[in-house]
């Protein structure tokens, strides 16, 4: 069996939260998972009137113990909290880190209205990531690193409003572990309330037949229920670029 690569490309420690369950799924396959979180989420008040900095250390030591319970590798990048900007530079920072981590497919944010997932920062972080991808292709952009020119696709968290086929992840294995993840954030900064996470598992599950699920945009494979996202069947009414063309 081919081990994958799978890249969780976010704004903020906590983030992870959402895909915890699909994490864990694609470890279980005995694949490889990388968490990028963009920021340190140094701008919550969760600790009180302290510094920033000193908010971020904290902040970068809670990634580190949710990488442990996830069983994850987690990296952090140095943009701003609340400050996110997709444009070409950060787009061209990301695009190195992918070329040295050659993801196999890619979550993040998309493009949502609902509360919580429109934070600016979540669609900036989405657009940084996805913008990438293609860069993370180009020589010059990434020299003296190798490009990565393999196919990655896509999953973004799913908003109410989207039209994007959805593919649902079946959760239910790993509930303890989505709980006591969120118990640690929720410990540490008040966020991660366990009845708010159970129904959003179990309203989501129930749209698909399942008893836990969680459920993200299908950018570029078939959409559906799965055991874990990789390796995804493409859809080959989608463009995709073939691996051996730069751009």
């Amino acid at each position: 069996m081919e081990r994958k690569t799978l890249l969780v490309g976010l704004a903020h420690p906590d983030d992870e939260v959402g895909a915890a369950g699909t994490i864990l799924a694609q470890k279980a396959r005995g694949d490889r998972v990388v968490v990028v979180w963009l920021t340190r989420g140094e701008m919550t008040e969760a600790f009180g009137p302290i510094p920033s900095d000193q908010v971020a250390a904290r902040r970068e030591e809670q990634g580190r113990r949710a990488g442990e319970i996830l069983g994850v590798e987690t990296r952090f990048m140095d943009f701003g909290d609340c400050r996110l900007e997709a444009n070409a530079d950060s787009a061209w920072r990301v695009a190195k880190l992918l070329a040295e981590i050659k993801p196999d497919g890619l979550i993040t944010w998309g493009e949502s209205w609902g509360r919580g997932m429109r934070h600016p920062d979540h669609q900036a972080s989405g657009k940084i990531f996805r913008d990438a991808i293609t860069l993370a292709r180009i020589a010059k952009v990434v020299a003296p690193g190798q490009p990565h020119r393999a196919v990655v696709p896509v999953f973004t968290f799913r908003g109410a409003h989207s039209v994007i086929p959805p593919v649902a992840v079946d959760v239910e294995p790993y509930v303890d572990t989505i709980h006591e993840l969120a118990r640690f954030y929720r410990e540490n900064i008040g966020f991660g309330d366990r009845a708010w996470l159970e129904q959003r598992l179990r309203l989501t599950g129930e749209q698909y037949g399942l008893r836990f699920a969680e459920v993200f945009d299908a950018w570029e494979t078939r959409p559906g229920i799965v055991p874990h996202l990789l390796p995804a069947e493409p859809d080959f009414l989608s463009e995709h670029i073939h691996p051996d063309r730069a751009q």
